[in-house]
């Protein structure tokens, strides 16, 4: 299936390591120019040799998401470089794990301003170009946790959730621009993240008795969900949660 994604310009937060990256290197193969960004210089670097192998041309841009200084230098480079994004992904690492009281006020702001201030800040930065040319697609990666709270994630529940809520929003606003908006929820799938919470929590990697598929997802079976969407394909899909989760959410809807 040709997705239609030659020539555009994707923009991936949060990219060189995980799902990020593996949405990021699907995107190429499809024929996209990716930007991705990310913190660690080195991982970065090492995932950009990954795309270019592909024959993609790659931007990648060492900055931190939760910094409003760091994300105007992001959108700053990248339309210096292309001029425009055609496919903007959100995304970010996740906050610690914990509950309610293992937890003060900074670490409820740092986590808002991780998760959603970063969605807003690169919409805000990308929107205008996207609505310019009448086609846009917009994707937040978010999790499971939107629809059915995991325990011990207690940031994660509250403050993912209010992502669903902005591209809910946005997806009402921006359907006259030719702009899809939707949020991409993936399950228990194997990445750093998941080894980290099964190390300061062993009994997680059982989860999989909870999953109708028996197992955890691979990033490269996320990415395919996030290329499609973001493609020509998907033209007539906007303002849904979709779950990449092998079935772990329980609810009808």
């Amino acid at each position: 299936m040709d997705l239609g994604l030659n020539g555009k310009v994707a923009f991936v937060a949060a990219s060189s390591q995980g799902l990020g990256k593996a949405v990021a290197l699907l995107l190429a193969q499809e024929g996209a120019s990716v930007v991705i960004c990310g913190r660690n210089k080195k991982t970065l670097e090492e995932a950009a040799k990954q795309i270019r192998a592909a024959g993609a041309t790659v931007l990648s841009l060492v900055g931190d998401l939760s910094s409003v200084t760091d994300r105007d230098y992001l959108i700053a480079e990248t339309l210096k470089e292309y001029g425009k994004v055609d496919v903007l992904v959100t995304n970010t690492g996740g906050p610690p794990a914990g509950k309610f009281e293992s937890f003060g006020q900074a670490d409820w702001d740092k986590a808002t301003q991780q998760l959603l201030g970063s969605a807003v800040g690169l919409v805000n930065g990308f929107l205008p170009g996207m609505k310019k040319q009448n086609w846009g697609r917009i994707i937040a990666i978010t999790s499971q946790a939107v629809k059915q709270p995991v325990n011990n994630l207690i940031l994660s529940n509250a403050v993912r959730a209010s992502v669903a809520g902005l591209m809910k929003s946005l997806s009402n606003e921006l359907g006259q621009y030719n702009i899809t908006v939707n949020n991409v929820m993936p399950g228990y799938t194997q990445t750093t993240r998941l080894n980290k919470l099964i190390e300061g929590n062993p009994a997680v990697a059982n989860v999989t008795s909870e999953i109708p598929l028996g197992r955890f997802g691979q990033p490269e079976e996320f990415a395919a969900a996030v290329a499609f969407l973001a493609s020509e394909r998907a033209s007539y899909i906007t303002g849904v949660s979709l779950a990449v989760d092998g079935g772990w959410i329980k609810s009808i809807l």
